[in-house]
């Protein structure tokens, strides 16, 4: 048939295949219209198909634990590794790559639906920075075109519809945080970025559906979990959406053509639109081409990484300062401390084993740490000086400073509620008014218990500022108009 099926070990498809025959078989021989001499060669056949699948598992199969290249040892051992569609195949490849100079190429998506991407984004963002470190080629795809598909995985409803002018502008946004973390250039290893729209936009509709529309079955692309899931939810799902699978998997073919891509690299959610594009390449161009995803990283508390409950912690300093980036990371829960070291950071693992093995309040020298290099990867070490004075001027009784905090202005007589809203501690006035009756708003260290409570004059610093805070964690400043 040509139902694509992925044609792997790692997710399961030889076990399926093994259970397939063998049930067959059984069939066949429990019938009572079961006649040898019609069946025998079927039979025969089922018999060397299940031998060929049960020795080829046998023969590449590799525990994550046993890899030899230095790329997929870095993705084990940090904790990037979730699964491979050929673990065995890809790890000699590498390893081969790198012995010789020659190195894989290997590419990870980002549509543009923000003009920046969130820390969510950033564990995909050091996969390609290790990959290039170990010697191979990292290509960053902007989805210029797939963003106006938009990508149905873990969303309940349709993603909102951006003109052409606001996908060019969140890609330029987005693209700046790459050249932070990866050396571009014209090198072997040097990474290159692509735009999907330059090959997606001018296909034609009827061509394209002779062409790969063959390769796909309605049933399989409905037991994907992008479109599974929000099925059983009940929730709408547009033919628009339906297709995003097919194009991401044409995306894989093309990278291949153009520019010898072999591998691409995902979150687990994308693991069947990975396959999908593995055996298109296969079935149109007998093309070797292998899938690996890392985990969804989750904070101890449960809750998506790169969201807070004042809003998604930007990568761009233009949506969150350094400071209050800096402030994710020192406090981060207890139990994350050895994850984010592993994944964020570049320390030695003895050095992160050592930090993270601190017995009580001195975990959080290790918070520090993990502020300190974690800030230091994406704004720079030249950050870190006036960051600690703030940290400082906030908690260790020193002169107030308003550097690297957000701030507003505003004269006496303006309503507390609006400044938290105004500062992005509160997305309304309703929760500004919420924190203030959970006693967690303060200003100038003083809890705030009036709902109604305005600035006054003598609120204000003889410099003319007002230190609000919400929580223990964030801080703000208003100046005198």
């Amino acid at each position: 048939g040509k139902e694509l099926a992925p044609d792997t070990h790692a997710c399961g498809a030889s076990m399926e295949i093994s259970i397939r025959f063998t049930m067959a078989a059984m069939v066949l021989a429990s019938s009572a219209a079961f006649r040898p001499a019609v069946f025998a060669p079927l039979g025969q056949r089922l018999a060397r198909r299940l031998a060929t699948t049960e020795a080829s598992q046998q023969s590449v199969s590799l525990e994550p634990s046993e890899v030899k290249s230095d790329f997929l040892s870095r993705m084990v051992q940090r904790g990037f590794y979730n699964q491979c569609t050929d673990l065995a195949g890809l790890d000699a490849k590498m390893a081969d790559a790198e012995k010789t100079g020659q190195p894989v190429v290997a590419y990870l998506g980002f549509d543009a639906t923000a003009s920046s991407l969130h820390v969510g984004s950033l564990l995909q963002i050091m996969i390609l920075r290790h990959l290039q470190k170990s010697g191979h080629k990292p290509v960053v795809l902007v989805g210029g075109g797939t963003t106006k598909i938009g990508d149905p995985s873990g969303k309940d409803e349709s993603r909102k519809m951006l003109s052409e002018d606001d996908i060019q502008a969140n890609i330029d946004g987005i693209s700046q945080v790459f050249r932070k973390f990866l050396q571009f250039g014209d090198g072997p290893t040097d990474a290159i970025l692509v735009n999907n729209d330059d090959w997606l936009s001018g296909l034609q509709y009827l061509q394209f559906l002779r062409d790969y529309g063959r390769y796909f079955t309605i049933n399989r692309m409905l037991s994907f979990d992008s479109v599974r899931l929000r099925l059983e939810r009940e929730q709408p799902l547009t033919f628009l959406e339906f297709n995003y699978q097919i194009l991401q998997a044409y995306d894989f073919v093309e990278l291949h053509r153009r520019i010898g891509v072999q591998l691409q690299i995902g979150g687990s959610d994308q693991w069947g639109n990975i396959v999908n594009g593995i055996e298109l390449g296969r079935r149109t161009d007998q093309a070797e081409l292998f899938g690996l995803t890392a985990p969804l990283i989750t904070k101890a508390d449960g809750t998506k990484m790169g969201k807070t409950a004042s809003g998604a912690v930007w990568l761009n300093e233009d949506l969150l300062s350094p400071y209050d980036y800096w402030q994710f990371w020192r406090n981060c829960d207890d139990a994350d401390v050895a994850k984010f070291l592993k994944i964020f950071t570049e320390l030695p693992l003895e050095e992160v084993e050592r930090l993270s093995s601190l017995p009580g309040k001195e975990i959080n020298n290790a918070k520090e740490v993990l502020a300190d290099e974690a800030t230091t990867l994406l704004h720079g070490a030249d950050k870190l000086p006036e960051i600690k004075a703030t940290a400082a001027s906030l908690f260790g009784g020193g002169g107030l400073s308003d550097e690297g905090l957000p701030s507003v202005s505003a004269a006496a007589g303006k309503p507390v509620v609006d400044l938290y809203v105004e500062l992005g501690f509160a997305s309304s006035k309703g929760e500004a008014r919420r924190l203030i009756r959970g006693r967690g708003a303060r200003i100038n260290d003083v809890t705030i218990d009036d709902e109604m409570r305005k600035i006054l004059e003598e609120d204000f610093s003889e410099d003319g500022k007002i230190k609000l805070s919400s929580g223990k964690k964030k801080h703000g400043i208003v100046q005198r108009e």
